[in-house]
Order: C-alpha cells, then structure tokens, then sequence
C-alpha cells in the first residue's frame, strides 16, 4: 500500500540477542560483494552474483541430538549448582527418563522432524513460546542494540542522521527483496574463501547442492529466512496466541515524535528509493511540528499483557481507527525521535530499553530510536528474529550511512513542495482512554524497578587476553562466575545465548556457561592456598571446556532446545515425566545469570532485563582496548554497583595471574 497521495499539514525463556556465536575465536563473516553498484544505481546497496537464498534450499538441518548425549550434558551442567545429594536424585530421575519415557518421546520427536523437512524441529515450538506468552514485550522481551556514532562528527545532527540511516534502510530493503543482498556466510578461513573465485564458483552450482560447494573452501552459508519479517513486519496481538503479520508492499515509515503519529512514503510509487531532499523534508516537518504531546499515550498499550492489549486492540480498531492501526502494523519501521540530549550510558539504556511510551510501538519487527544529539539504537521485538539478523541490518546501514551519506549538514529542504506528511488521529473511547491510563501506570511502576549500569574496563581488552591463548569469551564469563562467587559465595545457573543460524530455520541454543571448571577456578581464586601455577591452569581449563561448549551450541547439540521440545510433546500427550516436575529442571532455566554478546565496530553496546526477578541481565563485549558490560537487575534482590566491583575485582585478578604474578597484593 501507498500513502503518497495522502497529504496533511495538520493536524514488542530466552530474549537474548542470539550472537553469532562460533568455535573459532577468529572467525569471519564478510561482505565484500562480486560487483559494485554503479553511481546511478540509487536503490541498491551491492549486486552479489550469489542470490540472497542461494544456499536455503542445501541448508543441512538442524540435528535431532541422541537422548542419552543430552542427557549426559544436562547432568554435566547441573553438577556445579546442585549439592552432592539433590543431584544424585536428579542423576536417578534421568536414568529413568533416558531408558523409558524419554525415549517415546524421543521416537515422536525425530518422526515428526521427519515430516516437516522444510524446517527445524525446534521452529515451531519456539515460535509459540514467544506468541503464547502473555507477558509483555516490554523488558520480558525487546533488547536494544545501540550504533556506534557516525565518525564525522557533524553527520550525527539528528535530522542528517535520520535521513541517512532511512535511506540506507530502504536500499537495504530494496537490495534484500531483489535477492541480491549477499547471503550470511561463515567464513573459516576468509583468506581462501571470501574473493571473487569463491563467489562465481558456488553461484554456478544449483540451489539444490550450493552448500556443499560451499563446505568445499570451509565456508558455511547461514540461515537467511529470518530477513523476510525485519521490514513492513509487526507483532499482533490475539487472545491465546499473537500472530507475526508482514505487508511487502506498503512503502511508508512510521515516524514518532513527542508522542504524535506521522508516516509518509520512503518509496516512490515505481518502488525506488524516494530522494534523499524530499525523505530530509518530511523528516523536518515533522521535527519543527508544534503539535501538543497526547494526554493519552497510545503506544503504552502495546506494553500490556497480551491478552489485555488484543482486547483493547479490538476496540480501538472497531471504532474507526482500523486504518491507522494497519498504517501502524505495515509501516517499514518505526523512527523515534527523541528530544532527549545525554552522552550517559545509563540513560541512554533507559532510553533504548524502554523510554517514554508514547514515543513507542513496541510491536514492530525493530524501532530506531534516535536521541537529539543523533545517539541512534534498535529496540526489536524478538519473537520474529534474533541477532544475527539484526547484526546485520546494524553493518550495513552503519557502513551505507557514514560512508555513502546521501545528505549533508549543508543540505536544504526541498523549496517549493509541501511535505506529504500524515499526521495519524485516535478516535478514543472513553474505555480506551481509561486503560491508557491504566497501562501507563503500570508502565512507570514496573519499569522503575529495573536498575541498570553500564562498565567499561580499560586496563586491557581481547587483545590482552588472547595473547595468552585464552578465548575472551570464555575469560568474560569466568569474569561473571567469579564476581557472583565473591558477591553470594556460590555458582549459580547461567544462560549464554549462542545462535544455530548455520542450519536451516536454526534460532539459538544455550551454552552453561557454569560449569565444574568455573566453580573450581573461582574456589580457588578464593582461596589463600592456591598457587598461581594452579589458578594459571584452571583459567586453561575454563577456557578449553568453554570453547567445548560453544562449538557444541553452535553445531546444535546443546541439550536445552533438545529437551524443550520433548517437553512440548509431553505436554501435547497430556502428561510431563519426572525429568520435568523436578525441581532441578526448573532450577537450572531459572536463569540468575542471563548473558549474550554481539561484537561489531558499528555496536556501540546493548542491552535487555534479567529474565527472572531476581538475577541479573549482562550485555557484554570484549573490544580490543576493552571489556565491556551493561547489567541490569531489581533491586533490592540484586546489587549491581556491588557485582561490577566485583567483576573489575575478578578482571584484576585473572589478568594477574596470566601474567605470573599473584593477585593478592
């Protein structure tokens, strides 16, 4: 749909970013394309002679694990948070899980992976663990993932970012649904594969054997089926069971200022890229626009339980604003323009996390939300996608914008034409209004609950810690065991989110980043026995048994996802076995510890909220000047100020101890 001809001067378990998270600490994923755009090629940012979905049709599938390895990896991870007693009974209800129940559950479960070939077997129960879910989006699941500032430095003016980074969005958008936006790939070893021979030679293969081909140089294609609900794409919601809705054709954005709803087309009526000037002008419009902020903040609803917010949704479209709401819903994405003006990290998490409502739709695949200074970073609703894809629209509308900027702080409106800005109008209910009012309230009360604290450790990043032959993930998560372990004297159950995009339809897997090399480094970190020749070799040991573990995840032979779909057949045949009822399967997915990382130049950091009430939320990054995270919690059960001492602490000390010297001064 157009809204061209519109004119008016008046008046969204696990929600972590799911990193590409891969074996090799060393690994490559490039985009240096077969044949670059021409200068008057406006709508497309590459032309790659292998065609977006190339590779899907070869795409191995995700692996059904064996019921006795995920078993045996699901006792592993329990040691190190069970004492000696509860996991001997753990140990015995498994035994019995594995030679019995499990192991129907186990024949249902391959039987019907057997029959939806197309897909994975864990795609449909992990779509409705998000649908299904009437909790709110806001918190329980959007993150943000900021951008890195536009090197020069007057192109971050929020107007002259804005532009750009819409333009880049459209191209991006144009060169995906032309099918020539380079596919994922995974490069092993980029030196042999990511040139122009490998692109020619895998693009002459058919569909149906492409990935092999592929496999030949160590290169591995990754899932591209995400892509297709990151533009025009929004979560509704429906009583039970949300749906993911997407409209390809409609051409317009959704821009959000001072609580006003505006939206006018970013493409022209032939599909292309609308000019640079006139997408400028409309955007300054709608910034010099005077109009009052509602006293009725709209978008707060779309942070209301599930059930609640269909219900009003149906009111709201039944009394005449079907219209606005489908504008809404199709819109490409959304722009926040905030008025905003701060260089602080906690406030800029606030910020992006959640903010004002009534500059949200939370609903929508992904918002840009954009400070006055031009501070810009995504909130996206999860249910759709994860992080991979989202990385990716963050590269290439990160390079587009700051190195193929369209408009410049010197350019001008277009003068003669007015604006085909439309501004969009409530009729409101007087029961519409009243759970506004009652949403909003809620809003402000849950969301000032959350703390939130950002750290930036410098005295040595990646770089310092790979010199040592130690993976700086792992060294970032024993970082995080061990300020727990000095902060409450125990290992708790942790959750570190690892994507399985190398196979088709894969979304993420767990990595237990607790384990019994954790727990033993930072007992022995603790002790004033301990020599550093043996905190020396535990810190190898973390790391080995860490890297095991990820290559394990991303290979898809965790046993969370494995277990979780059983679980779902148990649940469909009416009865859960004793693997389940018992408490050492809760324990271990009620996650105190929730981490995920995405590393990228054009990531500044991100972030999102503790999973459950009384742990924390760490977004980290290891940079190569630093290590950095941004940890949230609820206060009082949690203390963050306290966690990042102790987290600088265990920095201190580990980087001591790979440098010979002891950590105790």
């Amino acid at each position: 749909m157009s809204i061209g001809p519109l004119m008016s001067c008046s008046g969204r378990i696990s929600r972590h970013l799911g990193r590409p998270h891969f074996p090799q600490s060393s690994w490559k994923i490039a985009h240096s394309y077969s044949s670059a755009a021409t200068k008057d090629d406006f709508n497309f940012l590459q032309r790659s002679i292998m065609p977006t979905d190339h590779f899907q049709k070869s795409l191995p599938r995700l692996p059904v694990p064996k019921l006795e390895d995920s078993c045996r990896r699901y006792l592993k991870a329990l040691e190190p948070v069970l004492t000696a007693d509860d996991w001997q009974r753990t140990s015995k209800i498994v035994a019995k899980f594995q030679e019995g129940e499990g192991k129907e559950l186990q024949k249902f479960l391959k039987a019907k992976d057997k029959k939806n070939k197309h897909t994975s077997y864990v795609t449909g129960p992990w779509f409705d663990m998000y649908l299904k879910d009437r909790q709110s989006v806001v918190l329980n699941y959007n993150p943000f993932m900021m951008f890195s500032e536009d090197p020069k430095k007057p192109y971050n003016d929020q107007l002259i970012r804005a532009t750009n980074m819409i333009v880049s969005s459209m191209r991006m958008l144009k060169t995906l649904r032309a099918k020539i936006l380079e596919p994922e790939i995974y490069h092993l070893f980029p030196e042999k594969s990511d040139n122009q021979r490998f692109r020619k030679f895998v693009s002459y293969l058919p569909e149906s054997i492409s990935w092999y081909g592929a496999l030949l140089y160590k290169a591995f294609p990754l899932d591209m089926s995400q892509y297709g609900n990151l533009f025009n794409s929004t979560r509704i919601p429906r009583i039970g069971k949300d749906e993911i809705w997407t409209d390809s054709s409609a051409k317009h954005i959704l821009v959000i200022r001072n609580g006003n709803y505006y939206v006018f087309d970013v493409l022209d009526r032939d599909g292309n890229v609308r000019s640079p000037v006139e997408i400028l002008s409309c955007l300054k419009y709608i910034i010099d626009d005077k109009s009052p902020k509602s006293d009725y903040p709209i978008g707060v609803l779309t942070s209301e339980n599930r059930d609640v917010w269909a219900k009003i949704r149906q009111t709201l479209s039944s009394s005449g604003n079907e219209q606005t709401l489908n504008l809404i819903d199709s819109a490409t994405f959304v722009l926040s323009l905030e008025d905003v003006e701060t260089e602080d990290p906690n406030t800029l998490s606030r910020l992006f996390l959640y903010g004002d409502p009534a500059n949200r739709w939370f609903d929508k695949s992904f918002t840009l939300v954009m400070t006055r200074s031009g501070i810009t970073a995504v909130n996206f609703e999860h249910s759709w996608g994860d992080g991979v894809a989202v990385l990716r629209y963050f590269n290439e509308v990160f390079k587009d914008s700051t190195e193929k900027p369209q408009v410049h702080p010197d350019t001008r409106p277009s003068g003669g034409l007015q604006p085909d800005v439309r501004k969009l109008d409530w009729l409101l209910s007087d029961e519409v209004k009243e759970a506004i009012r009652v949403a909003d309230d809620k809003y402000k009360r849950d969301t000032s609950k959350l703390d939130i604290n950002y750290m930036q450790y410098t005295k040595y990043g990646r770089n310092g810690v790979r010199k040592h032959k130690i993976s700086p993930d792992a060294y970032m998560q024993l970082g995080f065991q061990m300020a727990f372990f000095k902060q409450y004297g125990k290992t708790v159950p942790t959750y570190e989110s690892c994507s399985t995009a190398a196979y088709k339809h894969g979304r993420t897997e767990t990595i237990r980043s607790a384990t019994t090399a954790t727990k033993k480094s930072c007992e022995l970190f603790a002790s004033s026995k301990s020599s550093v020749a043996e905190m020396r070799k535990s810190l190898e040991e973390c790391s080995t048994v860490h890297s095991q573990l990820v290559k394990e995840a991303a290979m898809g032979q965790g046993f969370d996802r494995h277990l979780f779909a059983l679980r779902q057949i148990a649940s469909e045949q009416g009865q859960l076995p004793e693997l389940y009822t018992d408490p050492a399967y809760s324990f271990i997915n009620h996650n105190i510890l929730s981490t995920s990382t995405l590393v990228s130049p054009s990531v500044r950091f991100g972030g999102f909220a503790p999973v459950v009430p009384d742990g924390y939320g760490i977004g980290y990054a290891a940079q190569d000047s630093f290590l950095g995270c941004n940890v949230t919690c609820y206060p009082p059960s949690r203390n963050i100020p306290e966690f990042l001492d102790c987290v600088r602490q265990s920095f201190d000390e580990m980087f001591e101890v790979l440098e010979g010297r002891s950590p105790r001064k």
